[in-house]
């Protein structure tokens, strides 16, 4: 299209300045106005949708605070810039349609995104846009590799990670980020107050000091995190060594949070990644991090190929499982009361900090679906709840690959204990989340429910009995 006299720049997940392509394309006009909404229906507490749906909270404090902080160093930023974040709190296909109508905008500009809430959103506002004679540009920019640039269209890809990763590292390359543009003059409209999380009818968080990382929204934190993780820590050199870590700061990237609220750039964090290599050190570890980024895509373009599908209960498996009803053990499952030490340290560290590490969800996970055999949305959407670093098509597409309704058909159970004994073998990290067992041997901080009654009571050990009896651990199981 030609160039706009008038632009909207509408920000979503992806609270940046660098590597923005609306943001460059639009500040090609000669009036720039940048936009953020708060739509209430992104918070509160909603229905899970299909015939047995149950009500869950869509954004906790955890989130919801990042958030706020992210739109606020975005306008901090666009502020430095000459320019201005306008907010607002409402429906956002209404709201950002209505504003482009105030300011006589030509063309209203965006990211897209593969999920289907959020595609329902863009098909409202385009709907509004086009009776109003407004342009509605939109553009991929949360991924390593645009859609375009596979060896193969999106419905052609493979539904199994390792022939898309092979496909894509012999045919694709990655795109170089954009540079951040000069911003225009803004329409003069009042820029509004950023909501507090009560105002949008979200419990604020609180803080716990026994959080792996204090987790600042924005995209300069971001930018932060990436160079203190690559650089100052040098941790990047070791990651595939520590990626499984419990404790810590710098066991992994922790990356995810700006990653999936648009603080970052994946392409940016490329970037970087091959500056790394070139000035320090190329090995498995550096590697292995673009390899994560390339599961990030993998979901995000397996949800544009099957859509609401990795939403239902039997996944893009279409398998039929029989999910047990059972509310008391999912009410212990989220508490992190389930008697099993392990899991009861990664549902605590998960609630009181909204961040825990991959190993720690995979083995959340897999003991909801895979020994309990309670519906795996309801966990899912218990992480959707809590976490920092929630993405949609990463979420659950890990909880339906670890339920074996989706991108794997293998039997995804793991054995707790085994697990237990294996990365966390001087149960440190269940002394950490799960103080009850402090006083225990690290064999039986993992199983205290071995011990007779006589002796935990010696020791001054009350825990809960395990909500399901275990088989004995396989010291072995990675």
């Amino acid at each position: 299209m030609s160039r706009p006299r008038t632009a909207v720049v509408w920000f979503r997940r992806d609270l940046r300045t660098h590597d923005h392509e609306p943001l460059v394309e639009a500040a090609a006009a000669d009036r720039l106005l940048p936009v953020y909404v708060f739509d209430p229906e992104r918070y509160g507490t909603r229905e899970f949708g299909g015939d047995d749906s149950f009500a869950y909270e869509k954004t906790g404090g955890f989130r919801t605070r990042f958030r706020l902080e992210a739109v606020a160093d975005l306008r901090s930023r666009l502020r430095a810039a000459g320019s201005d974040l306008l907010v607002r709190v409402g429906p956002a296909p209404a709201t950002v349609a209505d504003l482009a109508d105030h300011v006589d905008a030509d063309a209203v500009y965006a990211h897209t995104r593969p999920t289907p809430e959020e595609r329902a959103v863009e098909t409202a506002l385009a709907e509004r846009l086009a009776d109003a004679g407004v342009a509605f540009e939109r553009y991929w920019g949360h991924t390593l590799y645009r859609p375009e640039d596979l060896p193969s269209s999106v419905e052609e890809i493979d539904d199994t990670y390792t022939p898309f990763r092979h496909a894509v590292e012999s045919e694709a390359t990655v795109r170089e980020p954009l540079d951040r543009p000069a911003v225009p003059a803004r329409p003069a409209l009042e820029p509004g107050e950023i909501p507090t999380a009560e105002a949008l009818g979200v419990e604020p968080a609180t803080d716990d000091d026994r959080a792996a990382l204090a987790f600042e929204g924005g995209e300069t934190a971001g930018l932060d995190r990436l160079e203190t993780y690559l650089w100052t820590t040098d941790s990047l050199q070791e990651y595939k060594q520590t990626r499984n870590g419990l404790v810590g700061r710098d066991y992994s990237s922790k990356l995810s949070a700006w990653l999936n609220e648009g603080c970052l750039s994946p392409r940016r964090v490329h970037e970087a990644v091959e500056r790394y290599e070139a000035e320090r050190v190329a090995n498995d570890s550096t590697y292995w991090l673009v390899f994560e980024l390339l599961w990030r895509d993998f979901f995000q373009f397996q949800f544009t190929k099957h859509g609401a599908q990795f939403f239902a209960r039997e996944g893009i498996r279409r398998r039929e499982i029989d999910w047990r009803e059972d509310p008391a053990a999912l009410a212990r499952w989220k508490r992190g009361e389930t008697g099993i030490p392990f899991v009861d340290a990664a549902m605590r560290e998960l609630t009181e900090t909204g961040y825990l590490s991959n190993r720690g969800r995979q083995i959340a996970a897999s003991f909801l679906a895979n020994d309990l055999r309670i519906d795996w949305r309801r966990g899912a959407a218990y992480f959707e709840t809590r976490l920092v670093d929630y993405d949609p098509a990463s979420n659950y597409g890990n909880w339906a690959y670890v339920a074996g309704v989706g991108n794997d058909s293998r039997n995804r159970k793991f054995d707790v204990l085994g697990q237990a004994h294996y990365y966390d073998p001087e149960a440190a990290y269940v002394k950490r989340w799960v103080p009850a067992v402090e006083p225990l041997e690290p064999a039986d901080a993992h199983a205290p429910w071995r011990l007779s009654a006589e002796r935990r009571r010696e020791l001054g050990v009350e825990y809960p009995d395990p909500v399901i009896e275990l088989p004995p651990a396989d010291e072995t199981d990675e």
